[in-house]
């Protein structure tokens, strides 16, 4: 009953936070206890060996149980999917096989640096049905109901304004399109000191952000492995 309530009121603070945004776009909805300056360090100039090495290794659970993530998507052959938030590109191949030759993945990030990295990995590798696009904070820049899937790893709790950036890939989304986040589990006194700090809310509240933004809640996917994240997928309507 809590957590329903609890959902309720963020909810509707996120409801007043939308409909100002849909009326200024320009205006930044900054949210509760998000980190300053949280994207900093990715929009940075750099090299992009120690992000690789950061987000690439075994250790990292969303890396090592990638292809069990894609699996728990339900993509079909021909799907258009647009992973954003795409980082140095680890799962720009599973999507693409995924998704198959008559199906497209369009990479998003708005870090230069990253982009023009998974360029060369996906020309590197051969990816043909893999666009990589320099996306913006609020806007994703895709046309309108151009994607089945909106899938976002780790990376929601970087958002600086939801309500906007949300709107924008609801935008995006074909009628009955679904967004799935893989997100970590944020929960005090049982999570690492590492999410508490950088991460600014727990599962509930971000459902519920999303659910305002004009999402419906389909289900929370279990991932064999998955321990310190979850995924959850909402329908477009």
């Amino acid at each position: 009953m809590k957590r329903a309530q609890s959902r309720l009121v963020v909810a509707l603070a996120f409801v007043l936070a939308f409909g100002a945004c849909a009326s200024e776009p320009t205006r930044v909805q900054r949210p509760e206890n998000l980190p300053e300056n949280i994207n900093a360090p990715m929009l940075a100039d750099g090299p992009v060996a120690p992000w690789v090495a950061r987000w690439e290794g075994e250790s990292r659970e969303v890396f090592k149980y990638r292809h069990r993530i894609v699996a728990a998507l339900g993509l079909r052959q021909g799907d258009r999917v647009a992973d954003i938030g795409c980082g140095t590109g680890p799962f720009e191949s599973i999507l693409s096989k995924a998704v198959g030759p008559l199906g497209w993945v369009y990479a998003l990030d708005i870090a230069p640096k990253f982009v023009a990295h998974v360029k060369k990995r996906v020309e590197k590798e051969g990816l043909k049905n893999v666009e990589v696009r320099q996306s913006q904070q609020n806007d994703v820049g895709l046309p309108t109901a151009s994607i089945d899937l909106a899938f976002i790893c780790d990376v929601y709790h970087h958002f600086e304004d939801p309500p906007v950036i949300l709107a924008s890939i609801r935008r995006a989304l074909k009628p009955h399109g679904r967004l799935a986040i893989v997100e970590f589990d944020r929960i005090e006194g049982k999570s690492s000191p590492f999410i508490l700090k950088h991460v600014r809310a727990g599962k509930d509240v971000f459902r519920a952000e999303i659910e305002a933004a004009g999402f419906r809640f389909l289900r929370e996917v279990p991932v064999d492995g998955l321990t310190d994240n979850y995924l959850l997928v909402f329908s477009r309507d």
